[in-house]
């Protein structure tokens, strides 16, 4: 078995986690592949495992990638795989989290169950942004969001927004987050978005500190295709899909569709979202005790 691992650099207590996954799966005899940039960080924590080969850009193949860190770190995951039928396992290396569900404890049950093929995939829906220049090498799909906001202003921001030809609404914000399925428990729940089941068939539209309070998120179907324009005292606006950033002129149209592939999520049969769901938003929890 060939597995990809990919890694947060920037804590050396990131590094324990590391260690602990390869004591565990080297005794199963696995190929390892690590990120260049991590394994540079691994080797000056004196982590790096022997016999583990280098990837660097995103040309690799492997029957498994993993991402150690949070969830941060599981989307610039996502990105390397870059659509390919690679399902994505992540380990957590700090609190619990809805992609990064992996615990310490819990890498030997995980080791065996990778070998064993005992874990259950699940297909996430993208979103995908057509039509607009983005930079060269911008990888143009988002996991969890894609976000329009304002830049360097406290002035609010218009986003003109369409759902296909029709007209939805003209947003006068700080912003606005189109989430799917998987991101609605990311940036869109912090600004009142709703919480969607991982593969319901739907993005949610939610505004950012919106003017007027009667504006509320909306859930609309993956099949439509969402187009903002924005105006803004600035001239510019930032375009933000899974927390990468570019600025971009108001004179571009963004247009927004459901991505022609999906990231595969790897889990164990142990886990599902309503656990994690209610352990991360402690639903049922008495502070009093």
């Amino acid at each position: 078995m060939k597995i990809a691992v990919f890694g947060n650099i920037y804590q050396s207590s990131k590094s324990v986690s590391a260690r602990r996954f390869f004591e565990v799966i080297r005794q199963h005899g696995a190929e390892i592949y690590i990120d260049g940039e991590f394994m540079d960080f691994l080797r000056s924590q004196h982590v790096l495992p022997v016999g583990a080969r280098r990837i660097d850009g995103n040309d690799f193949d492997a029957d498994i990638a993993v991402s150690i860190g949070g969830d941060g770190t599981f989307l610039k995951t996502a990105e390397r795989i870059n659509g390919r039928d690679i399902p994505v396992v992540g380990i957590n290396a700090g609190r619990l989290g809805f992609l990064a569900d992996i615990s310490e404890d819990e890498l030997p049950d995980l080791a065996a169950e990778l070998f064993s093929g005992d874990y259950r995939k699940e297909a996430r829906s993208m979103l995908e942004v057509v039509g607009a220049p983005l930079p060269e090498g911008y990888w143009p799909y988002a996991l969890n969001e894609v976000a329009v906001l304002k830049q360097e202003s406290s002035s609010m921001i218009t986003i003109n927004t369409r759902l296909g030809d029709e007209f939805l609404n003209s947003y006068q914000a700080d912003g606005l987050i189109i989430s799917t399925p998987t991101g609605s428990t990311g940036y869109s729940l912090s600004v009142g978005g709703p919480v969607l089941m991982p593969r319901t068939s739907n993005f949610v539209i939610s505004p950012v500190a919106p003017h007027s309070l009667n504006v509320r998120p909306l859930v609309v179907s993956d099949s439509e295709e969402i187009r903002l324009s924005v105006s803004s005292r600035t001239g510019n606006f930032l375009l933000s899909l899974d927390g990468r950033s570019i600025v971009m002129p108001c004179k571009v149209e963004i247009k927004l569709r459901k991505a022609p592939f999906s990231t595969i999520l790897l889990k164990r049969h142990t886990h599902n979202f309503l656990d994690t769901l209610r352990n991360k938003l402690m639903w049922g929890a008495d502070k009093r005790n």
